[in-house]
């Protein structure tokens, strides 16, 4: 028998079995993203993971292609190589959190990466490059610039690359109402929601829906207190909102919502 030890060099092969199975495992969860909930790390957020960002600073790439771009601005890969190092260093210690919020130097940065990308775009690029593009959602979006239509924008040119991407297509939507484009928003709603699996579907478009009907609320959440049932909303001045679902006139507690998007 094959894990019978006792035969000579059965051992070994043994433990080659093991630890190729143990990779093929680690590489499954990695790459199939198992473990993940959706609006948490899941399928609107998934989208946007910056692979590769922090650890080694970048600043000397960044002046590298600094220099090219002044000498050939129409230089398309060189201005590729400059905002992939910049959006490399955005993710470094400094300019956002250990809980992932960008600071006051990381939007600055961010600002910098914006400029890059339309001095890019302007060049009118055959193939803009959809790794950097989809990357890019994280500069416009809440945590970043918050300038929906550009990240609409940059979304367009990802799911080009990426037809089959339901959580690309979901981030569109949701990024289309937040900036007031409706009929984008419902096209690439409607193509989540049929690149989504059956069992969840519903939840998609209940999300996409919330969304749709009320763009400018980023967070909400529902919970209860003396016996009165509310639901907290913020906007995108972060002010906050509570609406009783009972006769009850207890407020409802002056505290941080949680996010649920």
């Amino acid at each position: 028998m094959l894990f019978d030890l006792r035969g000579r060099g059965r051992r070994r092969t043994v433990q080659v079995i093991y630890v190729g199975l143990a990779a093929l495992i680690g590489i499954g969860l990695v790459g199939f993203g198992i473990g993940g909930g959706f609006g948490s790390g899941g399928l609107l957020n998934a989208a946007n993971n910056n692979e590769g960002s922090g650890g080694a600073g970048f600043g000397s790439e960044i002046k590298k292609y600094k220099k090219v771009v002044s000498k050939q601005p129409n230089n398309v890969a060189a201005w590729e190589q400059l905002i992939n190092a910049q959006l490399h260093q955005a993710g470094n210690e400094g300019y956002v959190t250990r809980t992932g919020e960008v600071t006051s130097k990381g939007r600055a940065l961010y600002a910098e990466i914006a400029r890059s990308w339309q001095r890019y775009i302007a060049l009118n690029p055959p193939k803009p490059n959809p790794e950097i593009a989809q990357r890019m959602v994280a500069v416009f979006g809440e945590e970043g610039l918050k300038q929906p239509a550009a990240a609409v924008q940059v979304l367009q040119i990802a799911v080009a690359a990426r037809p089959t991407s339901k959580a690309l297509y979901a981030q569109l939507a949701v990024f289309a109402y937040r900036s007031h484009n409706p009929r984008v928003g419902d096209l690439a709603a409607a193509k989540a929601i049929a690149l989504t699996p059956s069992s969840e579907r519903a939840r998609l478009k209940s999300e996409l829906a919330s969304v749709r009907k009320n763009p400018n609320l980023t967070e909400s959440y529902t919970g209860s207190t003396n016996g009165t049932t509310y639901v907290g909303t913020t906007g995108a001045n972060k002010s906050f909102t509570a609406t009783s679902t009972s006769t009850s006139t207890t407020p409802a507690p002056a505290r941080s919502p949680s996010t649920s998007k």
